[in-house]
């Protein structure tokens, strides 16, 4: 059982389509992966330089605040902390005795947006508030404990993050160009195979050819490809060529080359209809060959067939040039003479055949031999209204005519009744 192919090529991506999303996704994990990457790395080196300058705030506090502890003046303490830590990513500072006890502490006052997020980001990335003792004469007297800022981790948050944005956009320019230039090297040598077997499929021509490609594999499909056009032409060439041998033999006389049997009926009744239509006459001339069986007895068949080839070909060259000569069969032939304007016309073409049959004839073993026709002569519509009726007026004119005398022609006497 066929099944008839259903068109889904709307419902299907084409590879165009397919190839370039496919390098834009490649193109934007690549981009995404490597941007990430960079930022942690950047966050965790960024971590460790922060970690590291809290460390020297906080010594350079813990030294300057180390005269206020002692004398435990808070409002000293405050005024050094307000002046060192301001400028510096500190959140909050805090300075305790030797024994612990809270002697001041400091806040940053900035508020807003930003500094709510900076403190939510030092509470996930920073490291732990630095602790510091304050030493006095070699002797431990109190302790700074700070809590460092995360602004510069938001800065480079915020850079990075634009960053690798403008990365994604800038790849994805560049991925649309490249995937132009893919399209240029891959799509199109298979759009141009696709359209050569399409033109051969829905046209039936083979002259096409894919053009080359300029990759390697595309452009060895392309030679493959014109390689079997090239098979196929020369195959369909030759088919038509033995279609051609098939149907010349078909509908003409292996002997004689001339037209045969069913070949010249069917001209006949296609002229008759058309003669018909256009108010014309058509001649036929039916031909026999007087005393040939005689030949073939005593010369043989391959004598025979030399007569028969050379009577064809002088009874031919009598004719016009759009009239039909046929070998009926056997020694018989038949013209048809059309269109025919009088009927005298046909009498003289009728005396031209016979006179040509007069000259002996040369074959080939030293054979001279001299043959003559019997002719008769029917008309459409004087003597028939019908090829069959036509074809049979002749016939029986050709055989009064040999009754009579050999080698002469003879015009049907009878009317055709309408």
């Amino acid at each position: 059982m066929k099944f008839r192919r259903q068109n889904v090529s709307a419902e299907r991506p084409t590879l165009n389509s397919v190839l370039r999303r496919a390098h834009l996704k490649v193109a934007l994990a690549a981009v995404v992966l490597a941007g990430l990457s960079l930022t942690l790395v950047g966050l965790l080196a960024l971590r460790a330089y922060s970690a590291h300058n809290l460390l020297l705030i906080g010594r350079s506090i813990s030294y300057t605040v180390e005269a206020a502890v002692v004398f435990r003046d808070a409002e000293a303490a405050v005024e050094s902390l307000r002046l060192i830590a301001s400028p510096e990513e500190v959140i909050s500072a805090r300075i305790s005795d030797r024994h612990g006890n809270e002697l001041v502490s400091w806040r940053n006052p900035e508020s807003g947006l930003l500094i709510n997020v900076e403190r939510v980001v030092s509470r996930m990335l920073q490291p732990d508030p630095v602790t510091l003792p304050i030493i006095h004469d070699g002797s431990r007297v109190g302790q700074l404990e700070l809590v460092g800022s995360g602004r510069s981790l938001v800065s480079f948050l915020i850079n990075g993050f634009l960053l690798v944005f403008a990365c994604l956009l800038l790849s994805a320019m560049g991925t649309f160009y490249l995937s132009r230039r893919v399209i240029r090297n891959i799509v199109r040598p298979l759009r141009n195979l696709a359209k050569v077997a399409h033109t051969v499929r829905y046209q039936g021509t083979f002259d096409e050819r894919v053009p080359p490609a300029a990759i390697a594999e595309l452009n060895e499909l392309g030679n493959d490809f014109n390689d079997l056009l090239d098979e196929l032409e020369s195959w369909r060439a030759h088919l038509h060529q033995e279609n051609a041998a098939l149907s010349y033999r078909a509908s003409h006389d292996a002997l004689t080359g001339l037209a045969n049997r069913a070949f010249f009926e069917s001209r006949l009744t296609r002229v008759v209809r058309d003669a018909g239509e256009q108010g014309q006459r058509v001649a036929l001339l039916y031909m026999d060959c007087d005393s040939f069986k005689r030949i073939n007895d005593t010369l043989g068949h391959v004598v025979g067939d030399e007569v028969l080839k050379t009577l064809a070909a002088r009874v031919h060259g009598q004719l016009r040039k759009d009239d039909l000569l046929a070998r009926l069969g056997g020694d018989e032939f038949a013209a048809i003479i059309y269109p025919c304007h009088q009927i005298e016309d046909v009498q003289r073409i009728a005396g031209d055949i016979r006179s040509a049959m007069t000259a002996p004839m040369e074959l080939a073993g030293g054979h001279s031999i001299t043959v003559s026709l019997s002719i008769g002569i029917a008309a459409f519509p004087e003597h028939a209204q019908t090829a069959d009726e036509l074809l049979k007026c002749a016939d029986v004119a050709m055989y009064e005519a040999k009754r009579v005398a050999r080698g002469h022609h003879r015009m049907a006497r009878h009317t055709a009744s309408m």
